[in-house]
């Protein structure tokens, strides 16, 4: 970016607030004025009041507030329970606060008016303390005795012109009219920045929302937000993230299930993804979720359990009925749980309170058990905006997400769905359902989808009992799942069977082992018989040689014999 194009570029007023500076990219327009628009009640003098106090505190930048209707006394009482000491902050200087009061009944239309006094006293309290910013609250009593449109636009164009050229930062409030913005219809014409905030009630939940309707120079959302008056001031809650662009880990971890990290390759889930359990009631998604938290606690880490049915202490009885104990857990407080109603709080309420505590906490797991209760805080739109926010949120933080949902209608129909329909949100799926045969009722597992991970494709029968989990291979027969008795029942014939078998190939064995003795018998003999023929027949030779050298013998002593005779 060049030196003229900094020049060019808006500067921003960071306000403090938490939140409201990111929807904005910055804060409000630096040196211009700023219209806060609503109804009674929704917050606007709250707002300019908190934007003045973190002024000074946070960014040591000096404020007026000019007050049309409460007195000084009334707004350093209506803010001290917020912990915000103004009357602290007046003593040194660094706010002042002047109440201009002005009676509609005594302003009479006899001559021109103009807010030159104002302008005088505005601009003594400005010198004054050095201010940089300004809050006039509200400024329909500057006008309200007067009915001439023309001197109103007048002198609104002047005073928005007069606070420029002051260079402070100003927040005017303003009462909502029936059609448009402000009552007089004029100030958002002439304001750069205009917020609107509202309150809302659907299903007798009320929810405070804040919208950027106009910001010159900037680029801004129009969406509207929701955001809170808590006890240290206003929070405002994005809906999501502009982008999406968070980190995302390679790692992966446990789910505490051995035979659960097979069907995942042996390695379990990604760290920071998010992870949804649907099923009926009793199918144990509770108890997929707390093995999770049991491996979360047992690497050292933190796990945040949000209960929305039962107590921790309802949760604890009943997993040490299947041998799991997190009293270890909840002592060494590597597991915290915040049980509360879903009716205690409205949506907005609850996504403030899991910030906090994941602010003051800092888990690496968080465990909504189960999400489906949280329908009734709000409507069904509003349920799933509150978990689209808290998952992108949490994906943000590199924080691992467990989700169990509670899925109704039929036993036998293949419920595939939820109901607040973020499915399209998760990771990883994990269904639970129940089979119902042969009057008994067995729960099975399997994965409906796991983003980016090689993964099982098999149904799994999930039995839980006094020794914990148990996870094995569903037996497929005549074209369904075998559960229960009927699984044992077919290991039995299928056991049967096989050893019918074994005894077959044994007996088999045997007599094919008799046999060839018998013949190995035959063949000796055989052998034994070939090899006196042999010896027969080799005696034979000898005696034919031994006949030979005799019959050579004889005939040489004739001979020999013969020749004595002649010579004689």
């Amino acid at each position: 970016m060049t030196d003229s194009s900094q020049s060019l570029t808006l500067i921003k007023c960071p306000t403090g607030i938490q939140g409201f500076d990111e929807i904005t990219n910055g804060g409000l327009p630096q040196g211009r004025p700023t219209l806060i628009c609503g109804s009674a009640g929704c917050g606007k003098t709250l707002f300019g009041v908190e934007f003045l106090v973190r002024g000074v505190v946070e960014y040591g930048e000096p404020g007026v507030l000019v007050s049309f209707e409460e007195s000084s006394k009334e707004i350093i009482q209506n803010v001290a329970s917020l912990g915000w000491d103004l009357q602290d902050l007046v003593a040194k200087e660094k706010i002042f606060i002047d109440h201009i009061y002005v009676e509609a009944s005594e302003i009479e239309e006899t001559g021109e008016y103009d807010l030159e006094a104002l302008f005088i006293r505005l601009g003594y309290a400005i010198n004054k303390i050095g201010a940089k910013r300004v809050l006039l609250d509200t400024i329909e009593v500057l006008f309200s005795g007067l009915n001439n449109a023309n001197i109103v636009r007048a002198e609104l164009r002047r005073l928005f012109r007069w606070l420029k050229e002051k260079g402070v930062t100003v927040i005017i409030t303003g009462e909502r009219g029936d059609k448009n913005l402000t009552r007089q219809g004029l100030e958002e014409y002439v304001s750069d920045c205009v917020i609107k905030l509202d309150q809302k009630t659907v299903e007798e939940v009320a929810t405070r929302t804040i919208q950027v309707v106009k910001y010159r120079g900037s680029r801004h959302s129009n969406n509207e937000y929701p955001f809170l008056i808590e006890e240290n001031g206003i929070s405002v809650l994005p809906i999501t993230s502009l982008v999406l662009n968070h980190t995302v880990s390679q790692e992966r971890i446990s789910t505490g299930i051995p035979q659960l990290d097979e069907m995942f390759g042996g390695q379990g889930y990604y760290r920071g993804s998010s992870i949804l359990a649907t099923g009926r009631a009793g199918t144990g998604k509770t108890t997929l979720a707390a093995f999770f938290a049991q491996a979360t606690c047992l690497r050292g880490e933190r796990c945040l359990y949000l209960a929305t049915e039962e107590s921790p202490q309802q949760i604890c009885r009943n997993l040490r009925s299947i041998g799991l104990d997190l009293s270890p857990y909840l002592e060494s407080e590597l597991l915290q749980f915040d049980a509360i109603r879903p009716t205690n709080y409205n949506l907005e309420m609850r996504l403030f309170k899991i910030h906090s505590w994941i602010k003051n906490f800092k888990p690496s797991l968080v465990i909504v058990d189960p999400m489906s209760n949280l329908i009734t805080s709000g409507s069904l739109n509003q349920a799933k905006n509150f978990f689209m926010r808290l998952i992108d949120y949490l994906k943000s933080q590199q924080i691992t997400v467990f989700l169990t949902d509670l899925t109704g209608g039929n036993v036998d129909y293949d419920n595939e769905q939820t109901e607040i329909g973020v499915s399209s949100l998760m990771d990883t799926w994990l269904e639970l359902q129940t089979l119902k045969v042969n009057g008994e009722r067995n729960r099975i597992l399997y994965i409906l989808k796991s983003r980016g991970m090689v993964h099982s494709n098999q149904v799994r029968e999930f039995i839980l009992s006094s020794d914990g989990v148990d996870l094995i291979e569903a037996y497929i027969g005549e074209g369904q799942v075998l559960t229960g008795t009927q699984r044992i029942n077919q290991m039995l014939q299928e056991e049967v069977i096989a050893k019918k078998h074994q005894q077959t190939l044994g007996l088999k064995k045997r007599n094919f082992e008799r046999k060839k003795y018998l013949l190995q018998a035959e063949i000796d003999a055989l052998q034994m018989q070939l090899n006196s023929q042999d010896e027969e027949l080799e005696l034979l030779a000898l005696e034919e040689e031994e006949t030979k050298r005799a019959i050579l013998a004889n005939r040489n002593l004739i001979q020999k014999s013969r020749h004595i005779h002649q010579t004689l």
